[in-house]
């Protein structure tokens, strides 16, 4: 793939990375095969790739409260409603890997509503959504509807934050024209 294919903007090769952003990309392509093309994207920004990754770790790699396959379908929702097909087809690879579904991806990808999801995973997206779409309107008694169906703090909390920092996300992959890798489609499928 070229790297025009990859970004709107400059794609650096890893000679051109600093140290410690090359050899993160190279443990990423050890373990996956490929080097997702978000990494070489934001590689250009040295800084910005670092905060970006400190934060996405620190919200997607969390061993309590929410599963690993929760936090996945927080963002394959949430990177619908904001049309970022990026983040929708990586993240939905992800999903489907972490979730043992291949079908859920797409299903809450394409329709939330009629997805085939848990009470818990309904609550977890329709609140997600509540906050990627009208943010200003969550109040207490949102709140306080998500304790009474069993979340603590830290996971209605996660649940926004995710949310919020995928938002983000979906802003930087959709301007800057961040295609997805081909082999995210046929993962966990």
């Amino acid at each position: 793939m070229s790297t025009s294919q990859i970004s709107r903007f400059h794609v650096p090769t890893l000679d051109e990375m600093p140290a410690d952003i090359r050899e993160r990309i190279e443990a990423v392509a050890e373990k996956s095969g490929f080097v997702p093309n978000v990494f070489v994207a934001l590689a250009a920004r040295p800084e910005e790739f670092r905060a970006f990754f400190a934060m996405h770790d620190t919200l997607m790699d969390k061993s309590e409260g929410l599963s690993k396959a929760e936090r996945e379908l927080i963002v394959v929702a949430t990177s619908a409603v904001n049309e970022c097909m990026y983040c929708v087809v990586a993240h939905g690879a992800i999903l489907r890997i972490r979730a043992k579904n291949p079908l859920i991806a797409d299903q809450v990808a394409i329709n939330p509503a009629k997805a085939e999801l848990s009470d818990r995973e309904r609550a977890i997206v329709d609140f997600a959504l509540h906050v990627a779409t009208d943010a200003a309107t969550v109040n207490d008694a949102d709140i306080d509807e998500m304790r009474a169906k069993g979340f603590t703090d830290d996971e209605i909390w996660d649940i926004g934050a995710i949310t919020a920092f995928f938002a983000l996300s979906n802003r930087i992959a959709n301007f800057a024209g961040i295609a997805p890798n081909p082999e995210f489609y046929a993962m966990g499928r």
